[in-house]
Formats: structure tokens, C-alpha cells, sequence
């Protein structure tokens, strides 16, 4: 399992180390794509395998589904660590997360997220305020929190 945030940066050739706490969890190869809200989504190959079966389950003769599949496959990139626990981000992602040079890298229980640090202290801002909201209506799934 992947939690906690950690405060990064990526250098001038693309690279970002990976906290050392979630390395193990992702193993030698893991896969990089896009995610949502702006952000970078990297999956271990086991938890990628399970997601990429689901993903073929959906119909493909409807129009979101296809688009979405189109948007998360095309940006998917199968990575390595270097012998520092950096990985190459792609210009793509990058681009894709608006990275520049600060990065925060947060775990989410079976991914590792990688934020601009700019979008992701807005996004927290705004989810803050809502933080009470979200938690009445995720009460429909019997959560314990």
C-alpha cells in the first residue's frame, strides 16, 4: 500500500526520484500515464494487469468509454528506477502535469501520484473546503472514518 506525501523535484533532464518508501512497492517495472486532474498516475505491473483487464471489460461501442481508454493507454509508459531511484518522466507527462521543477509524490493506496506542486497545493486548498461534504456523501459506502 502507497501513502504519504513527499516533497520532489525534477531535474533538468526529465528525471524524478521516487521516495524511497514506495520503491519496493513498485518493483523493477512499473507503469507511468496519464491521470486525472492534471496529475501522473504510476502503478506497480501487477495492480496495472488488474486495471488493464477491467479496462478491456468496457464496452468498446460506446464513445466515453473508447476516449477513455484512448486517453489512459496512450500516455502509458512502462518505466525502471536508475541506480539513484530516479525514473524518467516522459516530455508527454510532463506536459501533461504541468511539471516543471517542484513535484509532490503522494501515495493512494494501490498507485503513486505525481502533482505539480502548484496544482496540487490549489487542489488541496479546494478539496479542503469540501472535505466534510465529500465525507457525508462517501457515507453511502459505509465507510468508517
Amino acid at each position: 500500500m502507497f501513502m504519504g506525501e513527499y516533497q520532489h523535484s525534477i531535474d533538468d533532464k526529465g528525471r524524478l526520484i521516487i521516495p524511497a518508501k514506495f520503491r519496493e512497492g513498485l518493483g523493477d517495472k512499473f507503469v507511468m500515464t496519464k491521470g486525472l486532474d492534471n496529475c501522473l498516475f504510476i502503478y506497480p505491473m501487477g495492480e496495472w494487469e488488474r486495471l488493464e483487464q477491467k479496462l478491456k471489460a468496457l464496452p468498446f461501442t460506446k464513445a466515453d468509454a473508447r476516449a477513455f481508454v484512448r486517453f489512459f493507454f496512450s500516455g502509458a509508459t512502462e518505466c525502471e528506477l536508475d541506480k539513484q531511484g530516479r525514473v524518467l518522466v516522459p516530455q508527454i507527462l510532463r506536459e501533461h502535469a504541468s511539471l516543471d521543477k517542484d513535484v509532490v509524490v503522494i501515495g493512494v493506496s494501490s498507485r503513486v501520484e505525481v502533482w505539480s506542486k502548484e496544482v496540487w497545493e490549489k487542489y488541496c486548498q479546494d478539496a479542503k473546503e469540501d472535505y466534510e461534504t465529500i465525507a457525508e456523501k462517501l457515507a453511502d459506502f459505509d465507510l468508517e472514518l
